[in-house]
């Protein structure tokens, strides 16, 4: 887990000190039975360390907020959930190398966090949600609308968007080309637009269209969703590290 375990352990530590529920003394001279509870630390201290819990257990636990029951935030406290949220990060954080070790190879792993923002950002609310192939599609339609702000294009989009961009060709007048290197003339100019261009036709042709077209598709396993996000955030770098030519 690409995480500083130490540093994400002491967040979650700080979180769970401040959260701590406990019954407030009663006033000098009187006595009020009550059954409330207060939070150890200020409002203003917990909001503040929540705003790095929640970063923390969106890498951990992606989909804390809907799996990790709220009903406690009501009835008792406002931090229930995210006290149990935490609690069971942790425990992953803590055993991730020894689950590791015993259930399988320990090969490198992919974030969706660390894609390129096209692809993640666009995604990111449904993935949340385990909405995985919506996710995707919702990734697809960011890099198209990226691209299209890049080269100043709305009348031709996704494959015919790409194939114009990443054409080998001279630009013409209203449309311009992306260069991910200057032409030199070279064999490596022509090979890696040309697979460029491929590579898009082949996301939005196999991987876009089919989940916007057909009804009735099974959801997406996460693993097959990330390596399909892990497509269009290839895609993105392409387009966002190339030189327009006008």
């Amino acid at each position: 887990m690409s995480i500083d375990i130490a540093w994400a352990r002491e967040q979650f530590a700080r979180f769970l000190q401040l959260t701590e529920l406990y019954r407030p003394p009663d006033p000098p001279g009187t006595t009020i039975l009550s059954s409330s509870r207060a939070n150890r630390g200020p409002q203003d201290e917990i909001i503040a360390s929540a705003q790095v819990v929640e970063q923390i257990l969106d890498r951990v636990l992606p989909r804390w907020r809907t799996e990790v029951p709220s009903e406690r935030n009501k009835r008792v406290n406002r931090w229930c959930q995210h006290r149990e949220a935490v609690q069971r990060a942790d425990v992953v954080l803590v055993r991730d190398a020894e689950i590791k070790e015993h259930l399988g190879d320990d090969a490198p792993q992919i974030s969706a966090a660390t894609m390129h923002p096209w692809a993640w950002d666009g995604a990111r609310s449904l993935w949340q949600s385990g909405h995985f192939r919506e996710a995707v599609t919702a990734a697809a339609k960011k890099v198209n609308a990226e691209t299209q702000n890049k080269v100043g294009r709305r009348d031709v989009s996704e494959t015919n968007l790409f194939k114009n961009v990443f054409s080998q060709d001279p630009p013409k007048p209203g449309q311009p080309r992306l260069r991910i290197m200057a032409d030199d003339g070279s064999d490596t100019f022509r090979s890696l637009h040309r697979g460029a261009m491929s590579f898009a036709e082949g996301c939005y042709a196999g991987i876009r269209n089919p989940s916007s077209h057909e009804d009735d598709l099974p959801e997406l396993p996460e693993h097959e969703a990330l390596e399909q996000l892990a497509a269009f955030s290839v895609l993105a770098r392409w387009v966002h590290s190339a030189t327009v030519e006008s």
